[in-house]
């Protein structure tokens, strides 16, 4: 059995250590609402020739192609997001994917086009949520009401 934890300390540690065939899906990012209505997936890992909007940070807006994806520091460079160094040079900003959205998706790999049909398929599977207020209640480990309705039905 695999242990959870909520330990800050250990959640860092998880990443540090997490093996390199396991980061890609750290490395996702929400797709737009477009995107998502279109392919049934909620969010994807990002891949160089993505088009991504930045949504937060002092480059909030800025839209551009994905040029590079680090995998070990866990950021993406965006095409057009640049900073001046003190020498003059300029170098690509490193951004994290989770305060970026991807507008445009790049399909030319056959595996990614499987990915999101399973994804498709997966999100249609899935059970109607119950109410909010129901799922609250169950993990706090309450007994839910029961409508007064149904409770006389199962009195008779």
């Amino acid at each position: 059995m695999r242990l959870k934890t909520k330990d800050p300390g250990k959640q860092r540690k998880m990443l540090y250590e997490m093996p390199y065939h396991s980061r890609g899906n750290i490395l996702s990012a929400h797709l737009s609402t477009d995107l998502r209505n279109m392919y049934g997936a909620r969010a994807l890992p990002v891949r160089k020739g993505d088009t991504v909007r930045v949504l937060r940070g002092d480059y909030e807006g800025y839209e551009g192609k994905i040029l590079r994806v680090n995998r070990q520091k866990y950021k993406i460079y965006v095409d057009g997001i640049t900073r001046e160094k003190a020498d003059g040079t300029s170098i690509q900003v490193p951004i994290h994917p989770s305060k970026v959205e991807i507008i445009k998706l790049n399909l030319d790999d056959k595996w990614r086009n499987k990915i999101i049909e399973r994804k498709r398929q997966k999100e249609e599977e899935k059970p109607e949520e119950k109410e909010l207020g129901e799922r609250k209640n169950r993990k706090k480990g309450k007994k839910v009401n029961k409508p007064v309705e149904e409770k006389v039905e199962e009195e008779k």
